[in-house]
């Protein structure tokens, strides 16, 4: 076996298709199909199911890519060491990344990486799944480290650095029965319709945790995954939500109020693989990250 068979497995199953992974490696597509069922044939187990519409990892599949993933974290490693005695760092540097979440400077920290270290290509991923998704990329080696927001204590397997807690508020459109209250306590939103997040987003989480301690219910009745927008639906009468101050710039047609009586601190943070050593390109971005938050 050679790291050019993991290579491409482990393209194909994250990709979870020849094509996209034949784009991702910068060759043909029946390129990966002739090195797939070369590995396949040294190994005489099927790795992968194909059928017309998806691509899926069989047993021995999923049994493979943890190791064929830690396969490549090694040779990068040893790469790694080279670069460094060489003077420079070299390789990919995959990032998950929070959607429209400004409060860190993703960009101006990734400008001053690339200028630091321009032979490391960075690739950026947002998950549908929010930090649980990306927590997920962690678990599974796709990512090397991500902007995540993990309320309470951390799954297993990952090591959280928390950065920065932001208060999430109230926010309701100007006339509605909650605009004259104040202080608004959990128990007085009870039986409203809310704007939220989907499950497995950290604003979310921290929210229904509010609610299942108070004992009160909550009806979530429009789900987004952009921060930015939630107050647009709000200000239209929708629903009410409970968003960071950061979230609602114009509140033009909007009340915000502190909730007094629940715990809605938002914690944004960088979390890293805690059964994987980070490649040198993720520790020197790891120290950046250091250096801007003292």
């Amino acid at each position: 076996m050679e790291l050019r068979h993991f290579e491409y497995f482990v393209a194909v199953a994250e990709e979870r298709s020849f094509t996209r992974a034949a784009a991702r490696l910068h060759v043909v597509q029946s390129g990966v199909s002739a090195v797939i069922k070369s590995l396949e044939r040294e190994l005489g187990a099927d790795l992968l199911e194909r059928t017309s519409k998806r691509v899926a990892l069989t047993d021995a599949g999923e049994a493979l890519l943890p190791r064929a993933r830690a396969a490549l974290d090694a040779a990068q490693a040893a790469r790694d060491a080279v670069g460094e005695v060489r003077g420079g760092l070299r390789g990919t540097l995959r990032i998950g990344i929070l959607n429209s979440v400004a409060e860190l400077d993703i960009p101006g920290l990734l400008g001053t990486f690339h200028r630091t270290h321009p032979g490391v290509a960075l690739q950026l991923t947002v998950s549908p799944k929010g930090s649980a998704g990306l927590v997920d990329g962690l678990t599974d080696g796709s990512l090397d480290l991500s902007v995540v927001s993990v309320p309470g204590r951390a799954p297993a397997g990952i090591r959280v650095r928390q950065m920065l807690w932001r208060r999430l508020d109230l926010v309701v459109p100007a006339g509605h029965r909650l605009a004259t209250i104040d202080p608004v306590r959990i128990t007085d939103l009870a039986d409203e319709s809310f704007v939220d997040f989907p499950a497995g987003y950290g604003n979310r989480v921290v929210v229904d945790r509010a609610f299942a301690a108070a004992g009160v219910d909550r009806q979530v009745a429009i789900e987004m995954i952009d921060i930015t927008a939630a107050a647009h639906y709000v200000r239209e009468g929708l629903g009410i939500a409970i968003l960071p101050r950061f979230a609602v710039p114009d509140t033009t047609g909007l009340i915000l109020r502190r909730v007094t009586d629940a715990d809605l601190e938002w914690p944004l943070g960088i979390a890293i693989s805690a059964l994987r050593a980070p490649s040198a390109a993720a520790r020197a971005l790891l120290a950046l990250i250091g250096e801007t938050a003292t």
